[in-house]
């Protein structure tokens, strides 16, 4: 008991939280603070993390306290009715705990923005777009499980069923920091249920995941660079889909680049949403090959790719879900395929960090 309490006090020191946040909710108040939009949301976003944090340690500290109680209840007792109360109140603490700590690992320079996730089928017709909005499905309940919320930019339906890709944004505290664990190839082995023949079926896709940029990068895009072209919308929209060219997508000739944005009602603000995709997308690049050359500095042998696979998930002939990074595996595919694969991205972010 005591090793966890110290433990929880030192994932998060909350006199420095506190003063911390004094120290912003002042700057707050200063003449003119509110004319540097930038800085207001730099500061705005920083407020929350750091409520978070509090909001955080308050359900520590409350966790600690009921497992204290059953511990000194049982103690009172001496019947040992009460044991499997105390070792499921410590299993719980231990277990927020070491998720608290996985928090800490998130320090990267883009942790703490909110993500843009675009999931593509990979060949293999209607087998591998159902896998492609499975995987979509997987994702939407991860993110109502952690309280992050998600909005639509772009989708394709499939030919018959499924996907062929979707873009959404999921806004939240280190939404990015945590789904960044999931950008790679991700590998399906099933029985198929659209194979009369039941047979079974291998399908891919990927998903790309790459931080939302709100303040403009020092990253120049020249007109010229651009080829944009406008289409009608192909999903939920109401009475403008179909009915208008107001969906926008754009190619970055020099990267070959391509962002599309459909969810807004005019082909202004859809412009304006690929743009902000776009530069998020070359920020991501950079980073990427960033790291490709501290890694060549380093002398390290894999090579960061960006279409590496990632994950395998076997329905058939026995179940299990495997991360090829981690060596990190769970036989309840259902439970995975149901959003619960925080532990998949605790252990990449364990080893990345």
């Amino acid at each position: 008991m005591k090793k966890i309490f110290y433990l929880s006090r030192s994932v998060f020191d909350k006199a420095k939280i506190l003063n911390d946040l004094d120290i912003l909710k002042n700057e707050q108040l200063q003449d003119g603070f509110y004319l540097n939009q930038p800085r207001v949301l730099e500061v705005g976003k920083k407020i929350k993390h750091l409520e978070n944090k509090l909001a955080l340690l308050a359900k520590l500290e409350t966790l600690l306290s009921d497992a204290w109680g059953y511990v000194e209840l049982s103690e009172e007792v001496k019947d040992g009715s009460l044991d499997s109360e105390v070792e499921d109140s410590l299993h719980i603490l231990e277990r927020e705990v070491g998720d608290a700590k996985i928090q800490t690992l998130l320090s990267g320079k883009y942790d703490g923005n909110d993500a843009i996730i675009t999931i593509h089928a990979g060949a293999g017709g209607t087998e591998a777009q159902d896998w492609a909005d499975m995987l979509n499905r997987m994702y939407k309940m991860y993110c109502e499980k952690h309280s992050y919320s998600i909005k639509i930019l772009d989708v394709l339906p499939g030919d018959e069923a499924g996907l062929k890709g979707i873009t959404f944004e999921v806004s939240g505290d280190n939404a990015y920091g945590f789904l960044k664990a999931e950008k790679g190839v991700h590998r399906l082995v099933r029985i198929s249920p659209f194979d009369s023949n039941a047979r079974r079926h291998t399908s891919f896709a990927s998903v790309e995941v790459m931080p939302k940029i709100e303040e403009k990068p020092n990253i120049e895009i020249r007109p010229e660079e651009l080829k944009i072209d406008t289409y009608r919308s192909s999903g939920a929209g109401g009475q403008n889909v179909n009915k208008t060219e107001s969906a926008v997508r754009i190619t970055h000739i020099p990267t070959g680049i391509v962002v599309a944005c459909q969810v807004e009602r005019s082909q202004v603000q859809n412009k304006e949403t690929c743009m902000q995709m776009l530069y998020s997308k070359l920020v991501e690049k950079e980073e990427a090959e960033e790291m490709e050359r501290l890694a060549s500095i380093r002398g390290e042998i894999k090579k960061i790719e960006w279409g590496s696979q990632i994950r395998s998930y076997v329905f058939c002939p026995y179940t299990l879900v495997k991360d090829h990074r981690t060596g990190f595996e769970d036989s309840n595919v259902s439970a995975v395929m149901d959003g619960n694969i925080q532990e998949f991205i605790n252990e990449y972010l364990k080893k990345l960090y």
